[in-house]
């Protein structure tokens, strides 16, 4: 597992992920992949609750292992917490991170998001790899 040297860059590719959280189980929302010769700088975590009535929890983890976006992130190495059981309030939207506090995933990481509700909560991921 490298690190690349980001001081000097060839490119940097921007990018956002949406995700619908369809399940109360954790799904990996991102991942840099062994061997991908970039680092991943995770720009923002916006989490929206599309349910007009209900509040739903949201957990958001940082993985030192990798797993496919969109599958179960229980492959996914320990998870350490970036968020734990907030709440989203009903028609409302969490600010989880921001690019004033980046994350930086290396080779062999990834970030996973686990709902308390099922079909309640959407996630927008914005990030940047760099090689």
């Amino acid at each position: 597992m490298a690190a690349p040297n980001i001081v000097n860059v060839a490119t940097i590719n921007a990018k956002t992920d949406m995700f619908a959280l369809a399940t109360t189980g954790a799904i990996t929302i991102l991942t840099n992949a062994s061997n991908s010769g970039v680092v991943v700088q995770v720009n923002s975590i916006y989490v929206a609750n599309v349910d007009g009535t209900n509040n739903a929890d949201i957990s958001i983890d940082i993985h030192n292992g990798v797993a496919t976006a969109g599958a179960s992130s229980s492959a996914a190495g320990v998870g350490f917490a970036l968020a734990s059981t907030v709440v989203v309030p009903a028609d409302a939207t969490v600010v989880v991170l921001d690019k004033n506090s980046p994350v930086f995933l290396e080779e062999a990481m990834s970030i996973s998001a686990a709902p308390s509700a099922a079909d309640d909560l959407e996630v927008v991921i914005s990030y940047q790899e760099i090689s």
